[in-house]
């Protein structure tokens, strides 16, 4: 399915995919939020020169019929606000990549810096912290992009200790889907 090789599995915490799920693969744990992701993505770009990067993590639902592992493939930045210069919520001013589509079948995500426990202004079926900053950087140095995520809460005033009791079976999921 993937050359091994020429693919790095990008995930924030060691936390959401021990490296004991899928010892052969080479994975980067970036930490947490855009900035972060965007600069650890950059350096393994730069390093390894990728392919293909695979993005796993853990994220909210907006919906909550939703559950488990999901590929996404629209990516957004929920935090994103500059209607006040006359833009559209998650525009980002004078640049010309606001909505990324990977042209995969898959779910849309709004990433932003802050961890969703009330419904944000930007509706995505999914939220995150990274996943629009690794798709951008992506988009930009020409290397495939591939992002799942696992539903891991409802984005909602439980979210942080659903998140904590999903790790284990996100981890699993997605080794399983590259076993």
């Amino acid at each position: 399915m993937f050359n091994k090789s020429k693919t790095i599995i990008l995930v924030a915490l060691e936390d959401e995919l021990p490296k004991k799920y899928l010892p052969t693969w080479n994975i980067i744990y970036s930490g947490v939020g855009k900035v972060n992701a965007a600069y650890s993505l950059s350096k393994a770009i730069h390093e390894f020169e990728p392919s293909t990067v695979i993005n796993f993590g853990t994220a909210g639902t907006l919906n909550s019929n939703l559950n488990g592992l999901h590929e996404v493939s629209v990516f957004k930045q929920r935090d994103m606000n500059a209607v006040g210069l006359g833009f559209v919520l998650g525009e980002t001013p004078f640049d010309e990549i606001s909505t990324i589509d990977n042209k995969r079948k898959g779910l849309s995500c709004g990433t932003g810096d802050s961890f969703v426990n009330t419904k944000p202004k930007l509706l995505t079926d999914l939220v995150d912290m990274e996943a629009y900053a690794l798709a951008k950087v992506c988009k930009l140095s020409q290397v495939e992009f591939i992002c799942y995520k696992y539903i891991s809460d409802n984005a909602d005033n439980n979210a942080n200790n659903a998140w904590n009791e999903s790790l284990t079976n996100g981890a699993l999921a997605f080794s399983n889907l590259l076993s």
